[in-house]
């Protein structure tokens, strides 16, 4: 078990230049944007615009804070992602463009390279003590805006955006949350 906090976390321009990202956590350590394994991060979106390309990379959106994101990822309908709606999954490598609803966001980024690794977003609302079950060789648990603490295997606390990083020796993980909050599970599963 390993504990990111929110604090420590690496800024960096995004790809196309066009903002600022937060990166959460790379695999291998110290990859950069075109040579990752798997990446998760956050950014805060001011404006409408084209997503940066990622080649050979499968890309999942959640929407952190603000009223939500229309994307127009080529060869789909227009898909709205809001504070509410389950994360969308799409690749990557397609051309994708993205109309804000209103004022900005912060969005919640996880992207794995094909052929290196895959993943699932889950977005739960914790309002009681908690079991998660890691199902994959790396899973991260991620407050969005309240306190979680866990008391199995290893006892410890997360504040709002830190993250938790767990191996696949962990079979179970119990939290209590503070008060009630959102919690993303990341799972990443590496392909060989």
């Amino acid at each position: 078990m390993r504990i990111l906090r929110a604090g420590d976390y690496r800024v960096m321009p995004w790809k196309n230049g066009g903002g600022t990202t937060t990166e959460i956590a790379v695999v291998p350590d110290g990859a950069g944007l075109d040579d990752f394994d798997w990446r998760v991060s956050m950014a805060h979106v001011e404006g409408g615009g084209p997503f940066s390309g990622f080649a050979s990379v499968d890309r999942t959106l959640a929407v952190l804070e603000g009223e939500g994101i229309i994307l127009d990822i080529a060869g789909r309908p227009p898909a709205e992602v809001t504070g509410a709606s389950a994360p969308l999954s799409f690749p990557a490598d397609v051309a994708t463009t993205a109309a804000l609803i209103s004022g900005p966001i912060t969005d919640l980024n996880v992207m794995t390279r094909r052929g290196r690794a895959t993943h699932t977003v889950e977005r739960l609302m914790v309002s009681a003590p908690t079991d998660i079950r890691p199902t994959t060789a790396t899973t991260l648990i991620l407050p969005l805006d309240g306190e979680i603490g866990v008391t199995d295997p290893t006892p410890c606390r997360l504040g709002p955006r830190d993250t938790l990083v767990i191996g696949p020796d962990v079979a179970q993980l119990h939290v209590e949350p503070v008060r009630p909050t959102t919690v993303f599970v990341i799972r990443i599963a590496s392909l060989g």
